[in-house]
């Protein structure tokens, strides 16, 4: 079986046009075909329409401290053609083989103090790792929620949800179109995922079975090869974890919302601002550090950031903004993330002068 699968996969990455194919219900060869399905149920990596249910062979996973998106609750799965395994990387995104599938539905339940009751999807996002490289593609969910409609000019949406103080909120929900899926999703100008690092996996998630550290659940089910144990992998600091100190909170937080621009193979990379956690310059972190070009963005102030001074620093300005060329990030978000702005000051206050 395994042999047979290989060689569907091996003829779809050759642009062959085999007999329909599955692992565990997935259609492998559709999801290698260049021309992309005009709904997600084609791929079948999912049971059921509403893509409740995943299929044998995707694997759900989370990431220690994620990009903020508006609120939105996310569900991510990775999918990995039968005989190949990821490779174990200590910086950057996993070596994920061609054939790999990130998977991930964004979603908004109606009430989030009952955050399991009436959950909304909204879209889903997939990245497909072909032959010729990374390629993004947003589906998204209609009313009823039995469909998703592929997208790839992006869509607005309307969301109303209550928070958790049971506050009404209401979303200007934008689905991305190809190209700004590119303004993230790529170094050097090339497409690539973005979470899926060992220091962003290297946590415990709550599968059927039970509680498992995830690169150690990986390495165990032979998806993930030449992995340490958890205990020797990098690992991101969980910004919500207040047990945790304040410096890596912040910093995970910063990284995850900013460091895939922000970075030196980044679209920000002119900016000389890089927020990764690989970073430890501080100027380069923007620790006293004047921005390239003064305009509206900066508020007029004359630091990214200014130690001790929160108030004084462009970077948390920029992160209570939702003015179009002020706020930052520029695309996943319409509301202020009061929560994260909040870890920042603090963390920009705790900087010595």
């Amino acid at each position: 079986m395994k042999s047979t699968l290989a060689a569907i996969l091996a003829l779809a990455l050759m642009g062959a046009a085999p007999a329909p194919s599955t692992n565990g219900g997935v259609a492998l060869d559709r999801l290698m075909d260049a021309a992309p399905a005009p709904t997600l149920d084609a791929y079948r990596l999912f049971a059921d329409a509403g893509a409740r249910t995943p299929n044998a062979g995707l694997t759900p996973y989370a990431l220690n401290t994620p990009l903020f998106s508006d609120y939105a609750v996310k569900q991510r799965y990775l999918y990995l053609p039968p005989g190949v395994k990821a490779r174990y990387r200590p910086t950057g995104v996993l070596d994920l083989p061609v054939g790999a599938i990130l998977v991930k539905t964004f979603a908004y339940p109606a009430d989030f103090r009952r955050p399991d009751d009436k959950l909304r999807f909204v879209e889903t996002r997939l990245l497909i790792h072909r032959k010729s490289g990374w390629t993004a593609l947003a589906y998204v969910w209609n009313d009823d929620q039995t469909q998703a409609v592929l997208k790839r000019a992006g869509k607005r949406l309307d969301v109303d949800f209550l928070d958790a103080k049971g506050q009404a909120q209401h979303v200007d929900y934008k689905v991305p179109n190809q190209n700004q899926c590119k303004e993230c999703h790529a170094l050097s100008g090339v497409l690539t995922p973005i979470g899926p690092k060992a220091r962003n996996l290297n946590g415990d998630y709550a599968y059927a079975e039970g509680t498992e550290n995830q690169l150690a659940h990986w390495t165990r089910l032979g998806l993930l090869a030449g992995a340490p144990a958890p205990a020797a992998a990098p690992r991101t600091a969980v910004w919500t974890d207040a047990s945790e100190p304040l410096a890596a909170r912040a910093r995970a937080y910063l990284d995850g919302n900013c460091g895939h621009c922000h970075n030196a193979r980044g679209a920000a990379s002119n900016t000389g601002l890089f927020l990764t956690l690989e970073e430890a310059r501080p100027s380069v972190l923007g620790i006293g550090k004047r921005p390239v070009a003064a305009g509206r963005g900066s508020g007029g102030l004359l630091f990214d950031i200014a130690p001790g001074d929160p108030d004084g620093s462009i970077l948390v300005h920029r992160m209570e903004s939702t003015e179009p060329g002020v706020t930052m990030p520029e695309l996943s978000r319409s509301l202020v993330h009061q929560e994260g702005v909040d870890l920042v000051r603090a963390y920009v206050a705790s900087l010595k002068k």
